[in-house]
């Protein structure tokens, strides 16, 4: 697998990120928050990164973290089944500046975690209908 993060692969646009908010399951993988909405359509994963700015007021220091992330991620993705196509938002939630090494540990485990649930959402589609919805 190509360890390249290429634009298709990063999520953009106001009504991918609104669905992937509203409709996406949330967890959990210290310093790390997640959501994730399987199934996007696109063939591929794509990501989201956040760093908030409460957290760390000088743009340079989110920017080092985001980099950090996406670095992680992009050789890491090999973790996500590739054909589901899982739309994936990390939220960096600590106030403190994680080596590397411990974000690409985080990162793994949060793969890992979403390629499971994924799996067992995808054994069990009545989990993403919502009201209204049918097949």
């Amino acid at each position: 697998m190509a360890y390249t993060l290429t634009k298709a692969e990063r999520l953009s646009g106001k009504t991918a990120v609104s669905a992937l908010i509203r409709k996406g399951r949330w967890g959990v993988a210290a310093p790390l928050r997640y959501c994730f909405l399987p199934g996007n359509g696109c063939g591929h994963s794509r990501i989201l990164l956040a760093v908030p700015k409460k957290l760390f007021k000088r743009a340079v220091k989110r920017n080092l973290l985001k980099r950090r992330l996406r670095e992680a991620y992009r050789t890491q993705k090999d973790l996500l089944p590739a054909a589901a196509g899982v739309d994936l938002l990390l939220s960096y939630s600590s106030s403190e500046i994680m080596p590397s090494a411990a974000l690409r540990e985080s990162v793994a485990a949060v793969l890992r975690q979403v390629a499971s649930r994924a799996a067992a959402d995808a054994s069990n589609p009545a989990l993403h209908l919502s009201d209204g919805e049918s097949e």
